[in-house]
């Protein structure tokens, strides 16, 4: 699982054998969400709270150029 960021105890990554859509995963404690980075859009979430969507969403909105251009080097060089 290759961790993209950290940032406020949240951990931005995506699994080696992903697969299409882009997204990112995101866990923090033992809670999990999971972000289209195509359509910056919420795809699942296990008990992050509204507010913590929020935060978590303008984290991948401010960090999605970063995150789309791992996600193509990682992937499209495997």
């Amino acid at each position: 699982m290759p961790a993209i960021l950290k940032h406020s105890g949240y951990r931005f990554f995506f699994y080696v054998n992903d697969h299409q859509p882009k997204h990112i995963h995101i866990e923090k404690d033992n809670k999990t969400a999971k972000f289209n980075l195509e359509h910056l859009q919420l795809i699942k979430s296990r008990k992050f709270n509204a507010s913590e969507i929020r935060e978590i969403r303008k984290l991948v909105e401010n960090n999605i150029t970063l995150f789309i251009k791992k996600w193509d080097e990682y992937f499209n060089n495997k």
